[in-house]
This record gives structure tokens, sequence and C-alpha cells, in this order.
């Protein structure tokens, strides 16, 4: 342990005064980029006196589950359980997810490996789609949800999420640094394309697709689009949708608010779960996307 504690004072003496300022500076950066965080786990645990507080606190005072006590009883006299919409909510984003990496990928790795005619002009399209603001294509998007009879379904939450042009743009910048001469030599040792794909082009582009699993999740998880627009059914409709009806419509702006902020807390923590889990890979493919 001594060893160790002299290795570190050893390092920290090497370290000049600019170093110092940059470290603290940065410290000091997180610590202030960490407040919401803190306001969302605490906001949930707030009791109803302490919601309405102005200046409004960071710190929850007297901590109290009744929040999420709240939550649960609210759906108690309806058809529609609270734990049916966090069930959808699983099962779509669990899909979605795997959809949009695996398209992404599919999608990428020709534009990346194989010039084909009108390569560019496909590429140069999925960048202007970027463009497009979601209320823009909602009823092409009705029109053809409805034309394939998908209405009220999990394939009418999935398949409108499927394409992600962001996902195909770091996949692509990714794929493209790999050197095509490991790629010839697989092909002559007998390879096939969709063992390239597999076994050689994944395990290269893990950290784009760490980082776009994290992209088609938060996008996934969140979305209430589909169930506003393509499920008539309550018992078809996600967690974020009934999220949105919480305190919608009410006398008074104070009802169900602390159920809400329990509603909040429960929908951010999967999106901190698998940053904190991926971050790294994420930093990997944000250093290396722009770069040929």
């Amino acid at each position: 342990m001594r060893q160790k504690w002299k290795a570190v004072i050893r390092v920290l003496r090497r370290i000049d005064r600019t170093q110092y300022f940059l470290f603290v500076l940065l410290t000091l950066l997180s610590a202030f980029m960490l407040l919401p965080l803190v306001y969302i786990f605490n906001h949930a645990f707030k009791p109803l006196h302490e919601l309405f507080l102005f200046p409004p606190t960071f710190i929850v005072r007297e901590p109290t589950t009744q929040n999420f006590i709240e939550l649960l009883n609210l759906t108690q006299s309806t058809f529609v359980p609270v734990s049916r919409y966090i069930f959808n909510s699983v099962v779509v984003t669990i899909l979605a997810t795997i959809g949009m990496v695996v398209v992404g990928a599919l999608c990428a790795y020709p534009l990346a490996k194989h010039k084909f005619p009108g390569s560019k002009l496909v590429f140069g399209t999925i960048i202007v789609s970027l463009l497009f603001v979601t209320d823009t294509i909602a009823i092409p998007r009705y029109v053809v949800v409805q034309s394939l009879g998908i209405m009220n379904t999990y394939w009418g939450h999935v398949l409108p999420m499927l394409a992600l042009p962001v996902g195909v743009f770091l996949l692509k910048q990714f794929m493209e640094q790999l050197p095509d001469e490991l790629l010839d030599a697989a092909k002559i040792d007998g390879a096939s394309e969709w063992g390239i794909f597999t076994r050689i082009v994944l395990p290269v582009v893990s950290p784009a697709i760490a980082t776009i699993t994290i992209l088609a999740f938060q996008s996934a998880w969140g979305n209430a689009e589909t169930s506003i627009f393509f499920m008539q059914e309550e018992s078809m409709k996600t967690l974020p949708f009934y999220m949105s009806t919480l305190t919608a419509n009410l006398a008074n702006t104070v009802a169900r608010q602390g159920a809400a902020a329990a509603g909040v807390l429960i929908m951010f923590l999967p999106s901190l779960i698998i940053f904190l889990i991926a971050q790294r890979k994420v930093i990997t493919t944000m250093a290396h996307s722009g770069i040929k």
C-alpha cells in the first residue's frame, strides 16, 4: 500500500501548475454537469410540500417513497395497469434497439466497402434525412403502417423506428477505416461476404455499435409517437405515453406532480445505466468517427 501511495505522489510531483489548473477546472465542470442528475434523483423522493418550494431545493429534506406508490395506485381503478405500460415499453425497446443496430450495420457496410453505382447518392439521402423534423413525415408513416395492417401491434411500434440515420453515418465512418487488404485477405482464405461482415467487420466496429445501441435505446425507450398515432387500444401503449398523460387535462397543476416526478426517474434510469456501461466505447466512437 505504501508503494502505491509513493507512486501516486511521484506522479503528482510531475504535474505542473497548468495541469493542476485544468484538473480543478474539469472537476468543477463535471460537478456542475452532475447537478441535473442530482436534482432528478432527489426530486422523485420529495413529498408534495417540497415539490413546490421556492426557490427549489436540490437535496430532499424529508425523503419519501409515496410518489412511487401514488404512481402505481393511479392505474388500479383502470383497465390497464402501469405494469402493462412498462412491459410494452421493455418489449418495444428491445426489439427496436436490436432492429436499429442490425439495419444500420447492414446499410453501412455496403456503403463503406462496396462502392456500387449510386452509393454516394444513397448516403447523401441518408444525411439529408437528418434534416427532416419527425412531424413532417407523420402522415406518410401513418399511411404505411395502416397499409401494412400492423396497427395495434408491436410491429407498429418497432417498424417506424428501424431507420436511424445517425447510426448509419457513425457505422459507415468507422467501417471506412478498416483496411481493404484485411477484407481481401479474408476473401482469399475463402471467407464468405457474410462471414467477413460478422467475424471481422462487426467485432472491429464494436465501439460504434455500442454507441448506436445507446442512441437506439434512448430513441425507443422515450418514444411516445407510435402509441399516439398507431395504437388505439390502451393495452398496446407504452410507458412514455402514460407519463405524458399523468398531468394532462387536470383542473389544477398540483395533482399528480409527485407521481410525475417518480415517473421521470423511472424513465431516466435505464438510459443512464446503459450509458454508464458503454461510456468508454462511446468516447472511442466520437474520437474516430471523423478520422479517415
